[in-house]
């Protein structure tokens, strides 16, 4: 599978010189499989970007899974310029969690006065399908469903194919259980042995001892948690809206330091950066 990240910020984007090498962007994770489909996780602003190589592609069918419906998740998803086309099919995976149906969280935000252009006159084919427990298979793919710790509730994801692993946990608290989360060791193993894992590792522990029961966690609660799970590789998520490329650096430098001598890779997921999972090898490109 290749994974390719749109985006890693938290809560808002950000721009400006402070945040150039790890990105602005919110939340937009691309997973293909090996016969080439297309899965598209959370609807940050990253995935305006996403959708403006999609159409260069002509790539026009998608799945699209959502991990909760806040607003940093699903802002992007109005400037995704496939929706207003009529050969695009995408098929929507979500659970509805304190809304009706997943539906109404995309229509809320294309409506006035928020937005010009109403959701009806959205020319794409969307299919809408309630995910939340069990798994869905796309390609060779088996894509299971996690509940996550956060205010709201929401979904973490495990790809697998070929006998490799991706696990994305973001937005998840790790230090308490908010209502419908799970406990810490129900995410060691679900994490189990996975190649990477991508968790939300917002805070500091010192800024965490202020922003407990937020729905995030600190850099070191995650890294403890890849620890346990024994995974290959740890990538940093969800980076919160302030953190500069040189504070995200030292976090970083942080995390090699304590995994020195492990069999584990830590870094900190950045714009545009792709990772490939396949049978016979993996690796990371910048």
């Amino acid at each position: 599978m290749l994974i390719r990240c749109w985006g890693a910020r938290g809560s808002v984007p950000v721009s400006g010189g402070d945040y150039l090498r790890y990105g602005g962007d919110t939340a937009c994770i691309e997973v293909r499989t090996k016969q080439g489909s297309i899965v598209i996780i959370d609807a940050g602003t990253g995935i305006r970007r996403l959708g403006n190589l999609l159409l260069a592609e002509e790539k026009h069918d998608y799945t699209m899974m959502f991990t909760h419906f806040h607003w940093d998740h699903i802002i992007g998803f109005p400037f995704f310029k496939p929706i207003f086309l009529r050969n695009t099919r995408i098929s929507v995976l979500g659970c509805p969690l304190q809304i009706p149906a997943i539906q109404e969280a995309l229509s809320t935000i294309m409506k006035v006065p928020y937005f010009p252009v109403n959701i009806d006159d959205v020319k794409a084919e969307i299919d809408y399908t309630d995910f939340c427990q069990g798994t869905v298979k796309i390609d060779d793919m088996t894509i299971t469903a996690i509940p996550l710790s956060h205010p709201n509730g929401g979904l973490g994801f495990r790809f697998e194919e070929d006998n490799r692993s991706f696990v994305y946990l973001t937005d998840n608290e790790l230090g308490y259980q908010h209502p419908g989360g799970l406990k810490y060791a129900d995410y060691v193993v679900f994490s189990k042995n996975a190649d990477l894992l991508v968790h939300d590792a917002e805070y500091l522990p010192a800024e965490y001892a202020t922003t407990k029961k937020w729905g995030h966690s600190a850099y070191t609660d995650a890294l403890r948690l890849a620890l346990d799970a024994g995974a290959a590789s740890f990538g940093l998520f969800h980076h919160n809206q302030d953190r500069s490329d040189k504070e995200l650096d030292i976090i970083v430098e942080d995390c090699q330091k304590q995994v020195d001598g492990k069999n584990i890779h830590c870094f900190a997921m950045s714009l545009d950066m792709e990772i490939y999972l396949e049978k016979d090898e993996k690796g990371i490109r910048p």
